[in-house]
């Protein structure tokens, strides 16, 4: 017997405009696509100043750590995202850079839009740190009022 997928219609995606993340993107576009449901992309950011912008980089490296300080870079991470959502068979796309840490913005993003699906990538669970202290998916999921999909993304 098939069960049916349940019908979102809206689902928030987080990217921080890592590869990782887009795989996350892509995926939700998918289920936006086969649900019909509207997306949102979501970025969180930290006001730019140097000591945020090392604070990024030692938290997610020097390949994205400057794309999340300040709202600019935030804006086309986004944007970018959109594009990936698009090409993925995302109907209806729409993007938000909040300034905020990632579970704080994606939890105002889930409430704001009224989503009824959360997606986010595995990046951070595999770790150790992870482990121990948590992650963003790790804590989305925990503090997810709705359905949350974590999309294998990394190794």
């Amino acid at each position: 017997m098939e069960t049916a997928m349940p019908v979102y219609r809206t689902i928030v995606v987080g990217t921080d405009g890592s590869r990782s993340s887009l795989r996350a993107v892509e995926r939700a576009a998918e289920v936006a696509r086969d649900t019909a449901a509207v997306l949102v992309v979501a970025c969180a950011y930290e006001t730019a100043d140097q000591r945020a912008v090392d604070r990024a980089v030692d938290r997610l490296g020097d390949d994205v750590g400057y794309q999340v300080v300040g709202a600019s870079p935030a804006e086309e991470t986004v944007r970018t995202a959109a594009e990936v959502a698009l090409k993925a068979g995302a109907a209806d796309v729409r993007t938000v850079a909040a300034e905020g840490s990632p579970v704080s913005v994606l939890r105002r993003v889930v409430r704001d839009h009224d989503a009824d699906l959360l997606v986010v990538g595995n990046r951070g669970l595999n770790t150790l740190a992870g482990r121990v202290l948590g992650s963003v998916p790790g804590e989305a999921a925990r503090k997810s009022r709705v359905d949350i999909l974590i999309v294998h993304t990394t190794g």
